[in-house]
């Protein structure tokens, strides 16, 4: 009998897809409605496709997306896998349908005259920047709302709908209130463009956050004297005035940071210690602080309540002392901003309270993922923030660690002896910060470039101070001030801020605290996030696959780096020799752009040779020869000579190239005025060029080149 080898394959075909099914099915009834946790993942992959394209979509596709999902789920309704396959998919599609919404129905950029001009608005809130030097002394900067240009070509303008930030000059000591109207003469800009290919693009931010651009003072301020609205943001402004009066230095800006999320006065020094140490959390409003607080409030109303005979015998004391807190709650979360994360912690405050109220348990994933969804759904912007992605990578590290260690912690607590409980509160406190630092240290080195082992000691000592001491006293000397009674509690909480700075300044200090990592790409952070969510949100020995997203993920830091970079205004060059970074002529507009270059190669720095600063000299880079010219007084005017143009593959000049080296491919001043930012990377073919915009796309917030931005005059009435 012959047997007909393809039909045998096809039947072994149907044999291991109907074992890969069934499979699948298994582990989809294994994790029951644990998949529903899954939901703001799919929907965040949707917006994440939305964001990494280089284009707009045509709304029109979208919605054939939508239908065509709707179509499967209908289709595949009674199979298991089918129907969960085809909702993750309706999800992504969703996600990918609000990110566009989110995106088009924000107001345009726009046009900022380029020239010195009078800027009057109203005051929205006044930053004290920390103090940049023993001569220039405190800097203020006012966000600026409703703002109108004093110039002839702007006469009858409407009011802007996006904010100006500007910075006041150093000698201008005039008062001024959130709530106030001003006008300044200033210099204004657009929001700038990547200091390098594949960077923070603050474009895109300022797209989203309302920003239509920022500048600087020429002149003093001139302010109206009446105050309209604002009453919230002058009383965080009075009482963080307080702790600056009480303590002066970075005790003083702690405390204003860590009860009403005033950080404008905290040094370079401060932020860079407590990151080191791993404590930089803590100079972030957020869940802990949010916890602190009610747990703080809560105790509170748990002591006084019984102090009364009628209430101890007749009240709720529990529920009362649960609602109150969460209440106080909501107040911190207001008075400091109402920022992403102490949203976020709020709601999932708001959810435990629910639950406690109603016997139901406390913590779950459930309540972060509905948490996670809401938030996605009214801003799927949110997923690109360096904040959102911390704060949940970090929670959901905790319930997923706490839930595999609860039978370990049940046996270590025994009987509840008293040394039994201290020992579980000591495993517990540094399993919190292992938990939590394990879980944000990838997107702390995709974001930072830094990684920071010593995390968990630190943690081990300031958070226990911070809860036990600094917060309590925080609290008591918020609610004494209106009757000037806070100065004892603000100087007692000083001396346990004095104790974490101290702590992190040490910590800082260790060997290899701080270690520089090189930029990792978007493409390596979607594969951790991704590896992060089946670790800790599967059900089952399937979990750990995730290790292996998360391996290609951190794998990514690995990439080829460029071998030349070129800023967006052609400024500065940097030219990587080996494991150096050669970068010159470095001017005061361009260190925040060499700062971002650094932290994303982390390589040493050094100065390009004389004749580089001088002008025009050549480099051989990898085998390669570039012609740099860093220096032009003539504009362009003078050529460089044939021997200088000799087997070099790349010209890179600050000023036009006017036809110098034929044949060579070049980098000049048009080519950053129309493209950006430039990255020079070595290929089997000879180089491979990126440029800022090719990056970026062609999205709503990266405009064209010679756009200044929407006419800010209303459009003539039609006869």
């Amino acid at each position: 009998m012959k047997i007909n080898k393809n039909h045998t394959d096809v039947i072994l075909g149907n044999i291991a897809f109907e074992g890969a099914l069934e499979w699948l099915e298994r582990q989809c009834a294994q994790q029951g409605a644990a998949l529903l946790n899954w939901s703001p993942v799919a929907f965040s992959l949707g917006a994440i496709f939305y964001f990494s394209l280089s284009f707009e979509l045509n709304p029109w596709w979208v919605c054939i997306a939508l239908m065509c999902s709707v179509w499967s789920a209908w289709v595949f309704r009674h199979s298991a896998v089918g129907v969960r396959a085809a909702l993750a998919v309706l999800l992504c599609v969703l996600g990918c349908a609000d990110a566009e919404w989110e995106t088009h129905r924000q107001p345009g950029m726009p046009a900022l005259p380029s020239r010195a001009v009078t800027v009057t608005g109203r005051v929205q809130s006044v930053d004290v920047l920390p103090e940049r030097d023993e001569q220039t002394g405190m800097v203020r900067r006012l966000h600026i709302v409703d703002a109108v240009f004093d110039t002839p070509s702007d006469v009858g303008m409407l009011p802007l709908q996006r904010v100006l930030t500007l910075r006041l000059r150093a000698d201008d000591d005039t008062p001024v209130l959130s709530g106030q109207r001003v006008a300044v003469r200033a210099l204004l800009r657009q929001p700038q463009r990547p200091a390098w290919p594949g960077g923070r693009d603050m474009q895109r931010e300022a797209w989203f956050s309302g920003l239509a651009g920022s500048g600087y003072a020429l002149s003093a301020v001139t302010v109206d004297g009446a105050v309209h609205g604002a009453w919230l943001r002058r009383m965080r402004e009075a009482i963080a005035e307080q702790f600056y009066a009480i303590l002066p230095g970075q005790e003083g800006a702690i405390a204003a940071t860590v009860m009403v999320g005033e950080s404008t006065r905290l040094l370079a020094k401060t932020r860079h210690d407590f990151s080191v140490s791993g404590l930089a959390h803590l100079l972030a409003v957020a869940g802990l602080h949010l916890g602190l607080v009610m747990g703080c409030v809560t105790m509170m109303i748990r002591a006084a309540l019984p102090l009364s005979e009628r209430a101890a015998l007749c009240w709720p004391c529990k529920e009362i002392a649960i609602i109150g807190g969460f209440v106080s709650g909501a107040v911190y979360v207001v008075l400091t901003g109402v920022h992403l994360p102490s949203v976020r912690a709020l709601g999932m405050a708001g959810l435990c309270v629910v639950a406690l109220l109603s016997g139901r348990r406390v913590m779950s994933m459930r309540s972060l993922s509905v948490i996670a969804m809401g938030l996605l759904v009214v801003a799927p912007s949110a997923v690109l923030d360096v904040s959102f992605q911390m704060s949940f990578a970090a929670v959901m590290g905790l319930i997923a660690g706490y839930e595999g260690l609860r039978s370990s912690l049940l046996k270590l607590r025994g009987e509840g002896q008293f040394w039994r409980g201290i020992l579980v509160h000591m495993v517990m406190l540094a399993m919190t910060s292992l938990l939590a630092g394990l879980a944000t240290l990838p997107v702390s080195m995709a974001h930072f470039g830094a990684f920071q082992p010593w995390f968990v000691v630190a943690n081990m000592v300031a958070v226990p101070l911070m809860a036990v001491w600094v917060m309590p006293m925080g609290i008591l000397s918020v609610l004494l001030m209106p009757m000037h009674m806070a100065a004892w509690p603000v100087r007692s909480m000083g001396w346990g801020l004095s104790c974490i700075q101290w702590l992190a300044e040490c910590v800082a200090q260790w060997p290899w605290a701080h270690v520089s990592v090189p930029a990792m790409p978007a493409w390596g952070l979607c594969f951790v996030m991704l590896g992060l969510s089946i670790v800790c949100l599967w059900r089952g020995a399937a979990r750990w696959s995730g290790v292996v997203s998360l391996a290609i993920g951190l794998s990514s830091l690995c990439v080829a780096q460029p071998l030349l970079l070129v800023a967006p205004d052609a400024g500065v060059m940097a030219v990587r020799i080996g494991s150096v970074m050669k970068v010159g002529p470095v001017g005061g507009l361009d260190r925040s752009v060499l700062a971002d270059w650094t932290q994303a190669l982390a390589l040493p720095v050094q100065v390009l040779p004389e004749a580089c600063l001088a002008g025009l000299c050549r480099l051989t880079v990898n085998g390669r020869v570039f012609l740099l010219r860093t220096k032009d007084r003539a504009d362009g005017d003078v050529l460089p000579s044939a021997e200088m143009c000799r087997d070099a593959v790349l010209f890179v000049s600050v000023s036009p190239a006017r036809g110098a080296c034929p044949g060579v491919m070049r980098i000049d001043r048009f080519s950053v005025w129309r493209d950006g930012a430039f990255a020079v990377y070595a290929a089997a073919g000879g180089l491979h060029v990126v440029s800022g915009r090719g990056a970026q796309g062609e999205r709503l917030w990266v405009p064209p080149p010679g756009w200044h931005g929407v006419p800010t005059l209303p459009l003539a009435t039609a006869e």
